[in-house]
């Protein structure tokens, strides 16, 4: 019997072309997995295409409840962006697609498994890291890495596979390079290539419009959060893959959630893309508007620099760690009380806020109104003013003599 790989599929022209050059150059029997994280009509046909390619069989797994609630959830929990702009859309995913890709693996038996990312990218640390972690013992095959792999473009890919008897049955034409997924979708290549060009939104947009074609009435959103995980929208009860879809139609509709961005590569190159977040924007907003009445100062010190430890953690493709284990433990015990309701409007790419309440708020009129209560006398601040001061007046003094 032949070895098996686990090819992991998307169907596009790189893992079309890996399934022949596969079975050329290694003689594997060639089991396809494409993992369902919620790319919509990006995965009709695939069945056809992998087994008329060559492959014996291909699993399609379903797992976008457990990528919302598992992965994007701690995320969105911590308010972990990467270098302040990326919203991980992509870095979420790849973990969760790697711990599937050895689940096959090891119900099929296969000795190895093989991505299509290329050596440029973060996608190739991501894959192999989470591989490592769940299965040292199976070989990892990167075909853009192998000594065995001739293609260098994406022309030659499609000669390739014409040389092969392979029709594709998507168009061969220059277009973007794209990730998409619940979460979001990515933008890459074409005048993107080239910091100094603006990017072709009329071209390029796939979620959503730019603020200027937004409509001209803003919209108001209710949102409810129980510890830190949205519950509902507008009164209607959701499970998390159902709040993101919505969020994503009228992030969407309003001009939300586009970030064009030069990002710091793991592999040390600079790279330049465009990211459509429509409704992961809106939740992180609607998320961090609740926290700002719930947490106390320290915390919220702290669990900035959680958030962005967890950032680096996840768009590294280090998830299966004691420390990202650690991270989430600190962000979980944070959310304990982050139960509330948070209203905003949309309106042309923006996220206003229309008033928030928690149960558990911190935030105390009685305290904060200009006007003096019983809980705060202003003398009291003298004191505190003096020795929150004095190695500031003591240091004065030392420098006038």
């Amino acid at each position: 019997m032949k070895e098996k790989v686990v090819l992991a599929y998307s169907g596009g022209l790189d893992t079309t072309a890996i399934i022949s050059w596969l079975k050329e150059n290694f003689d594997y029997e060639v089991i396809c997995v494409c993992i369902d994280c919620g790319q919509d009509e990006e995965l009709d046909g695939l069945n056809e295409r992998a087994i008329s390619c060559g492959a014996s069989k291909l699993y399609i797994e379903d797992v976008v409840d457990e990528l919302c609630e598992d992965f994007i959830m701690p995320c969105v929990k911590a308010h972990a962006i990467y270098e302040n702009k990326y919203l991980l859309g992509t870095s979420m995913a790849r973990p969760l697609i790697a711990k599937r890709l050895v689940e096959i693996a090891r119900k099929e038996g296969a000795s190895a498994i093989c991505h299509g990312a290329t050596g440029k990218g973060n996608d190739q640390i991501r894959f192999e890291l989470g591989i490592k972690a769940l299965a040292p013992d199976i070989k990892i095959i990167a075909a853009w890495r192998s000594d065995k792999w001739t293609l260098d473009s994406r022309q030659s890919e499609i000669d390739y596979c014409r040389e092969h008897g392979i029709t594709l049955p998507f168009s061969a034409d220059s277009s973007y390079s794209r990730d998409r997924n619940i979460w979001h979708i990515s933008h890459e290549g074409l005048e993107l290539e080239d910091p100094a060009c603006a990017p072709n939104y009329d071209h390029l947009l796939v979620l959503g419009v730019t603020p200027e074609k937004a409509p001209d009435e803003g919209e108001n959103v209710t949102m409810t959060f129980e510890k830190g995980v949205p519950t509902s929208i507008n009164g209607k009860q959701m499970k998390v893959a159902d709040i993101i879809r919505e969020l994503n139609r009228l992030g969407g509709k309003h001009g939300i959630g586009i970030v064009d961005i030069v990002e710091n590569r793991v592999v040390g190159m600079k790279s330049r893309g465009v990211y459509e977040t429509p409704g992961g924007t809106i939740l992180y907003e609607a998320h961090q508007q609740l926290e700002e009445l719930i947490l106390d100062r320290e915390t919220t010190e702290m669990k900035l620099n959680m958030g962005n430890k967890l950032a680096q953690i996840c768009y590294e493709g280090k998830w299966f760690t004691p420390l990202r284990e650690a991270v989430c433990a600190f962000i979980d015990k944070t959310q304990e009380y982050v139960t509330g309701e948070v209203k905003f409007k949309l309106y042309k790419g923006n996220i206003i806020k229309q008033g928030t309440t928690s149960p558990n708020s911190l935030y105390d009129e009685d305290i904060a109104s200009f006007t003096t209560g019983d809980l705060y006398d202003h003398h009291d601040a003298e004191g505190f003013i003096n020795l929150f001061g004095l190695s500031t007046k003591v240091r004065a003094l030392k420098l006038n003599k």
